[in-house]
């Protein structure tokens, strides 16, 4: 059973924990623990899908424990050279140096910077010796590293596994017992490497490191996980109007997980949510405005966030304005009329665009008149009063939309 005390850390957000009870007891033991966070920079940007184990890291931060987190300079000069990935290119040092500066630019707007430690592979790796290099291969077998699902299925399918992509995982599980790592943390796809290291540490006499592993978050297309190589992605140094409008793009089905995995919306209020999403109670689009602000919020401020709301109504009410065809005209005898003295409601019902004066004072209080002008623009009529001008349309409800027009002048 969770401890009270961790069950937010240890259960939103997480699949699984190796070994719960023993992390449990590490964590009440007063020591600082080393979190290990790799990093593998052959893409500089951090998405939402890398955001769900970094919320993790910062919590065990403010719980007094230290981030040490890896570059991975030196198993990135590996890449993947039998061309099978894309995802893991080799790359140049000055491309990883580039890299690795834009990402942790990003991963301190989550993690504190000022309980990190910055380590680079090539700290342990460039003095590495042929001897070394033999004995490291010696703790593990072929038959072990083929466990691995894309080796396994690459040599099931006769696919070729160079000598040197086996080294990637020894490599990068060599990095927990350099830093000598309590805890090591990564996505579901990511076990296989972190028991390595687990095992790894074992074998060379250390304590075995506790593994925390955390859902890969699907991304906007709603089938697989978040990727930049997918274009799936939410980077979180994207413009605020950018990451609000790619929220709310998400499919409905993802509503819940996105607010359990990158938000801090209670437990409680999420609970809510799922409810009035089973019962049809709430419109989704009303839950992803919510979720986007949140969002955007986390990582630019509010502010920006509400502008970023702001420009996306806009956005979102001109395209909906677009899709409605003109049904009728109304003629004015100048080239502006103004409709004052609280007579808004009687000019609606008389040009056959609200049913009686109640019915008309009812889609004003509502919000539901819209006036669409010349240049594109639009406005809600707010009061009882309002100016039309010769070319603008007016919007009543959902279908109704009638262009103003002026009116010929009597030539008799």
């Amino acid at each position: 059973m969770t401890d009270p005390a961790f069950a937010p850390i240890l259960r939103r957000g997480v699949t699984e924990v190796i070994v719960e009870s023993e992390l449990i007891r590490l964590l009440t033991s007063g020591k600082a623990l080393t979190l290990k966070q790799g990093f593998d920079p052959s893409a500089p940007d951090i998405h939402l899908g890398h955001v769900v184990g970094l919320r993790k890291l910062r919590q065990l931060q403010e719980l007094g424990h230290k981030v040490v987190l890896i570059v991975g300079d030196w198993t990135a000069r590996i890449g993947d050279p039998s061309g099978q990935s894309a995802t893991r290119p080799m790359l140049s040092p000055d491309q990883i140096k580039s890299n690795a500066q834009t990402y942790m630019e990003q991963f301190f707007k989550v993690v504190d910077k000022d309980k990190t430690e910055l380590r680079w592979q090539s700290e342990w790796f460039s003095g590495f010796t042929l001897d070394e290099v033999i004995g490291l291969t010696s703790r593990f077998t072929v038959a072990q590293l083929l466990a691995r699902e894309d080796f396994s299925s690459r040599y099931s399918s006769g696919n070729p596994i160079s000598l040197t992509e086996m080294l990637y995982p020894l490599l990068q599980s060599y990095d927990s017992v350099a830093i000598e790592a309590d805890v090591e943390f990564g996505g579901t796809d990511q076990k296989f490497n972190c028991l390595l290291g687990r095992e790894l540490q074992q074998s060379m006499g250390q304590p075995p490191q506790q593994v925390f592993l955390v859902p890969l978050l699907v991304g906007t297309d709603g089938k697989q996980k978040m990727g930049k190589s997918l274009k799936n992605h939410i980077g979180i140094a994207e413009p605020p109007h950018e990451v609000y409008g790619k929220v709310m793009s998400i499919p409905d089905a993802l509503i819940l997980d996105y607010f359990q995995l990158v938000t801090d919306v209670p437990e409680e209020e999420i609970a809510g949510f799922r409810e009035q999403l089973k019962d049809r109670s709430v419109n989704p689009m009303n839950l992803k405005k919510r979720l986007a602000y949140e969002i955007v919020s986390q990582f630019h401020g509010s502010q920006p966030a509400e502008k970023a709301e702001e420009y996306f109504q806009w956005r979102y009410q001109e395209r909906e304005l677009h899709k409605i065809e003109v049904t009728d005209t109304i003629d004015i005898r100048a080239d502006t009329v103004s409709i004052l003295n609280k007579g808004m409601p009687r000019w609606l019902m008389d040009n056959g665009l609200a049913n009686s004066i109640g019915e008309a004072k009812r889609l004003l209080t509502q919000g539901a008149v819209r006036i669409i002008r010349k240049d594109g623009t639009s406005e809600v009529v707010k009061n009882d009063t309002a100016e039309l001008a010769h070319g603008d349309k007016i919007r009543v409800g959902k279908r109704r939309l009638s262009e103003i027009r002026r009116a010929e002048k009597d030539t008799a």
